[in-house]
């Protein structure tokens, strides 16, 4: 797997709650590409819980997004916004789990509606939770200019 570099790493104001490594109440992802899905390795806390031990949904949601949306940048080389999610909530993810797992793939695309599925996996590796998707994306330029996106690349290019 190839880690990805954030292209938002150094920006005035960027706090993302997904993946910018200094927001103190952020998730802090990072992302790696793996053949097709980009995964992302997330290491949970009590303080995300809905239950004793059991990961708020809500966050799960937040995991699935986000590396969707990664995988608009890195895939497409664009920016987008979610337009739909449809979340399955398959089984309780812990949060004294050493570390969870989340990937996502284009599965179609439709002019500027990307369609795409998530996953997270918990520590044995079993599927937890699952997302369709649907994102809007920009072109290249209204990327630039909207989102300050230059282009996301991996490791060594």
């Amino acid at each position: 797997m190839k880690k990805l570099i954030n292209p938002w790493l150094g920006l005035p104001g960027y706090q993302c709650f997904g993946c910018s490594p200094d927001n103190p109440d952020g998730l802090h992802l990072e992302f790696y590409e793996d053949g097709d899905d980009i995964v992302g390795l997330w290491h949970p806390d009590p303080h995300k819980q809905g239950w004793i031990d059991t990961l708020h949904g809500g966050i799960q949601c937040t995991l699935m997004d986000e590396v969707a949306a990664w995988v608009v940048a890195r895939k497409l080389q664009t920016s987008g916004v979610t337009s739909k999610m449809e979340v399955r909530f398959l089984r309780p993810l812990h949060t004294s789990d050493p570390q969870m797992t989340v990937r996502s793939r284009i599965t179609q695309r439709k002019r500027n509606a990307v369609f795409l599925t998530a996953e997270i996996y918990d520590a044995r590796g079993t599927v937890c939770a699952s997302a369709t998707l649907i994102y809007f994306v920009d072109t290249p330029e209204r990327a630039a200019e909207q989102w300050h996106f230059h282009g996301c690349r991996a490791e060594g290019e």
